[in-house]
């Protein structure tokens, strides 16, 4: 059982497929925000703009994931109007929880200071090249997805029976990782999900640190990007239940701060799936010095999710951060 979590973040799920969906009026408001808030964005587009932004549900493109600049289908917020464009932040909205919420918009943002940093001489940079993309009608009842997407950015959400059954893969990245000049030096989106990790390797004994440091020189990059389904690799690290009470706390943080992100039907299914799951199969692993100003990454995997941390590029100033469900991403179970 993973000890202490707090009873707030608890909430009795079912399975389906080895996947966690939620019965009841949790259910019911989450599920019937988003077709609310699907349906109100559909009603609002021209038949040009729902070609573009909507696919068949058992379209491939479904799974086509990722987070680098890249040329994207769906429908841009550039090609939206004002109005358009709040249904459709509204749409995301009921994706994310609060927090989630900032970090995603905020992410958005740092395009236009890449563009002003860079002059240029890089990718397209546009705080608006931001792609919004439907998978099947949005129903109460039948199965349909809906994704939002862009550089540094990924919010994939699949539901079925008015009920979410997958919230990953969900990436966040930021770069700069730190504005270090400007109007906003200093802004740092993602900090918690990388302070809470360096305070914890800090904190490790020299037996925890034979453990947990697996490699003094950080991969470049988190590992199976752009794939339907996660890296099947074993866990590996130090075990959450090799840490004292106080790491264990450190560590329960580092993961809430991940689950957070999300609404709270979300969180409180991932947590409660994790504390069945049982915390002490949990591992973490440090990669690289326990130094934010060099390249560094971690890991936090248990038997029903996986999250990545990598901090390598632009001089350890350039973050990509991701979870994964173990059972299975996009509401498909994986495979054993």
């Amino acid at each position: 059982m993973m000890r202490g979590l707090r009873p707030s973040l608890m909430l009795a799920a079912s399975g389906v497929v080895g996947l966690a969906v939620w019965a009841g009026a949790y259910a019911d408001r989450a599920g019937n925000s988003m077709y609310e808030a699907a349906s109100r964005l559909t009603a609002a587009l021209d038949d040009g703009q729902k070609a573009k932004g909507m696919f068949a549900f058992d379209s491939p493109e479904r799974l086509n994931w990722h987070f680098i600049p890249r040329p994207r289908k769906g429908l841009p917020v550039k090609e939206m109007n004002s109005a358009q464009r709040a249904l459709a932040f509204g749409l995301l909205h009921t994706g994310l929880g609060a927090s989630g919420y900032l970090k995603a918009t905020t992410i958005m943002s740092l395009e236009q200071i890449l563009k002003d940093m860079e002059k240029g001489s890089g990718p397209t940079r546009d705080p608006e090249l931001y792609y919004f993309s439907l998978f099947g009608t949005p129903s109460e009842w039948g199965k349909w997805g809906w994704r939002v997407e862009g550089h540094h950015l990924s919010v994939n959400i699949t539901l079925d029976e008015g009920k979410i059954v997958s919230a990953t893969p969900i990436f966040f990245g930021s770069n700069p990782g730190e504005v270090r000049e400007g109007p906003r030096k200093g802004l740092r989106v993602l900090a918690d999900l990388e302070d809470r990790a360096l305070r914890l390797v800090q904190s490790l004994n020299e037996a925890q640190k034979k453990s947990a440091l697996l490699a003094e020189k950080a991969p470049p990059e988190i590992r199976a990007p752009n794939t339907p389904q996660p890296p099947t690799e074993a866990a590996e690290g130090v075990a959450y239940a090799d840490l004292d009470d106080r790491q264990r706390t450190a560590l329960r943080e580092l993961v809430e701060s991940y689950a957070l992100d999300m609404p709270p039907e979300v969180s409180r299914v991932w947590l409660d799936e994790i504390r069945k799951a049982g915390a002490d199969a949990i591992k973490f692993a440090w990669f690289g010095p326990a130094d934010r100003t060099q390249p560094h990454a971690y890991r936090v995997q248990g038997p029903t999710f996986l999250i990545e941390f990598n901090n390598t590029q632009n001089g350890a100033n350039h973050i990509h951060s991701i979870w994964r469900n173990m059972l299975g991403d996009f509401g498909v179970a994986a495979s054993k």
